[in-house]
């Protein structure tokens, strides 16, 4: 069986929604926004860091964000896509590496660390973003958006299980020796796009006003809705502000190496035991660990109710990150 980092990291973190989502194959029939939003913009930096073109960046967004005249969540995406890739391309017009690679698949064995035998049930695939040289050295390029880029954010990059392990694989894959990781870190501005005053919003405002003038008299102004120039305009001076962007490069130890790939080794014994036994406990630690539902949430709370999964999943291949256009180049 194929197996990603996303699945073992799904199934650390809950086994039950391992098993929907690997074993059963559900997925939401209603898409993560936040997932969507960072799948655009690694498209966006696949597309930047390929061309170099920012005209081909903007023109990808548009089309991606078509519906963003009948539907304001994509209007946001674009407005926030458009600013961050335009201020990225005038933060590094030039850059410090040369690219070798952008989104490269990779595929490899799972070890036994006391045996050195492969695994008979699992192999180990994944997509890196990107992979670059320094000189002569080569990195793992690897894209995060995040909200808040700060002193903690940064200190958690070294717990990235997902990056380090896959540092090893294409080590052992493409015949790279990876010396490190660079983190390209792109902040999400929270600005919002104005909607102005209703007209009763306004009347009432301006009854507050004259309430409170002792001219019995005001010059307010009903508050028109912000047009996307001046919402535009807003994002752009927001992005020349240096906090916006940053790249951290952590070096790998090659101790780690070895401590992952023994507790991957572990991860697949754990799942072939649950697999025989039937048995994927919940973890409700996990239910709401990024201040929302887990996506399997209706499921478990409805006891495993069958309507609630035909009306609110659907059944999907795994590992839907690891698919690659026809014409990818080779390596």
């Amino acid at each position: 069986m194929t197996s990603t980092y996303s699945m073992w990291s799904l199934f650390r973190n809950c086994r039950k929604a391992c098993e929907y989502r690997y074993e059963i194959g559900l997925v939401p029939r209603e898409k993560d926004p936040n997932l969507s939003f960072g799948s655009l913009i690694h498209e966006c930096l696949q597309t930047w860091h390929g061309t170099r073109d920012l005209a081909a960046v903007i023109d990808f967004i548009d089309r991606a964000c078509a519906s963003r005249r009948e539907d304001d969540s994509v209007r946001r995406d674009w407005h926030l896509a458009r600013a961050i890739m335009t201020g990225y391309a005038a933060r590094y017009p030039q850059e410090e590496f040369d690219i070798v690679a952008l989104e490269k698949t990779f595929e490899g064995a799972i070890i036994n660390p006391a045996t050195g035998a492969s695994s008979r049930s699992f192999v180990l695939a994944g997509k890196v973003d990107g992979i670059v040289r320094i000189g002569g050295d080569h990195y793992i390029l690897e894209h995060k958006t995040a909200a808040t880029i700060d002193a903690d954010y940064l200190e958690r990059l070294w717990t990235d299980f997902q990056i380090a392990i896959y540092s090893y694989y294409v080590e052992q894959a493409l015949g790279i020796p990876i010396t490190g990781i660079i983190y390209n870190v792109l902040g999400k501005a929270r600005l919002q796009q104005s909607k102005g005053e209703t007209e009763e919003e306004y009347q009432a405002r301006r009854a507050e006003l004259l309430e409170k003038s002792k001219t019995g008299k005001t010059t307010a102004k009903r508050k028109l809705p912000e047009s996307d120039e001046e919402f535009r305009a807003r994002m752009a001076v927001k992005y020349l502000e240096p906090e916006m962007f940053h790249r951290e490069m952590l070096y790998l130890s090659r101790d780690r190496f070895d401590v992952l790939r023994a507790e991957l080794w572990e991860l697949t014994q754990a799942l072939l035991d649950a697999r025989r036994r039937k048995v994927f406990y919940q973890n409700t630690a996990f239910c709401f660990n990024y201040n929302r539902p887990c996506a399997y949430f209706p499921i478990c709370r409805s006891n495993g109710n069958p309507n609630v999964i035909d009306n609110f999943y659907t059944i999907e291949a795994p590992h839907e990150e690891l698919r690659v256009p026809a014409n990818e180049p080779a390596f």
